[in-house]
């Protein structure tokens, strides 16, 4: 792409579109977030690509890339965006909101994050938290003013980005102590047959913002050498939080993520009914905005969440 000069730049508005439409490979999620129609911001991105003189999106059949120029202009337009950004907070930086925003999935939010939240706050109650969660949704982490995002998998970084390895997704076997005392004990994996087995539904396995490979009762018998017998569960729900919170009113056993029922191991709602655990080899990772990072309280935030992994 030849160099442009300043004075002959498309508007700011037409790269704001463009970074927008960019990030997420749709002009119908681009307009969602500009609360704009689909058909303004494919004129806007036409009439960028002709004052450009460049295609920057290949079209194919329900679907849209960057073309080598668009994921040129991506990157240049998304620092440039960053910085003026950035410039704009230092104008007023006394009276400017702390708010950190932050996606993740439903559970994720509700029992690892919100703790965290809750006493980051504790040392500094001036700073507010948006948080995006859903199962349904992984566009979340895309949205224009995400600081923060939580993911699963084997994630890597786009530019502007930072990533921090988390922990790994283990499960184990939970379940009241009023419930093991009544069923248990489950000396091996077969005598978990004889429990009422807590089950995640295979819908939350392949929700928009999962996608992956289950962690489920059938997996972690097989890993154990063992069989699911199969039994009707008095629940099985596409909810983690369900499944957690009819484990400590004495239900069953459940596949307890250990990130998630920590503090109810810490307090003697749940206590572990066999030994084994089960993990698919991925990861949790928290992905950071770049831009975002030079904001006290996310960085502070971003600090008080990576010391509790020690903890």
């Amino acid at each position: 792409m030849r160099p442009v000069r300043r004075r002959h730049l498309p508007s700011l508005g037409a790269l704001a579109t463009f970074e927008v439409a960019a990030k997420h490979l749709s002009f119908t999620l681009a307009a969602r977030e500009l609360n704009i129609t689909q058909g303004a911001v494919s004129q806007q991105i036409r009439l960028l690509e002709k004052a450009l003189e460049v295609e920057l999106f290949t079209r194919k059949h329900n679907a849209l890339d960057l073309t080598r120029a668009g994921a040129d202009l991506f990157a240049a337009v998304g620092a440039g965006l960053d910085t003026i950004s950035a410039g704009v907070g230092l104008l007023h930086p006394d009276t400017a909101p702390q708010t950190v925003t932050i996606s993740a999935t439903d559970a994720m939010a509700a029992y690892w994050l919100k703790p965290l939240i809750d006493s980051f706050r504790a040392a500094h109650p001036a700073v507010g938290f948006v948080v995006l969660a859903s199962d349904e949704d992984d566009t979340l982490r895309n949205y224009s003013g995400v600081d923060l995002s939580l993911l699963c998998g084997n994630e890597r970084c786009e530019v502007g980005e930072v990533l921090h390895y988390l922990f790994p997704e283990v499960a184990q076997p939970v379940g009241s102590p009023a419930y093991l005392a009544d069923h248990g004990p489950f000396p091996d994996a077969d005598s978990l047959n004889r429990a009422n087995l807590l089950h995640l539904h295979e819908r939350h396995w392949s929700a928009n913002a999962i996608g992956w490979q289950p962690l489920g009762w059938e997996e972690w018998f097989r890993a154990q050498g063992s069989r699911w017998a199969k039994d009707t569960s008095s629940l099985t729900t596409n909810k983690v939080a369900l499944l957690i919170e009819a484990a400590i009113a004495g239900e069953g056993v459940m596949l307890g993520w250990h990130h998630m029922i920590r503090a109810h191991l810490a307090d003697g709602r749940l206590i572990y009914a066999h030994p084994a655990t089960l993990s698919a080899g991925r990861g949790n990772f928290l992905k950071c905005q770049t831009a975002a990072l030079e904001r006290p309280a996310v960085a502070r935030f971003v600090e008080h969440l990576l010391a509790s992994l020690g903890s």
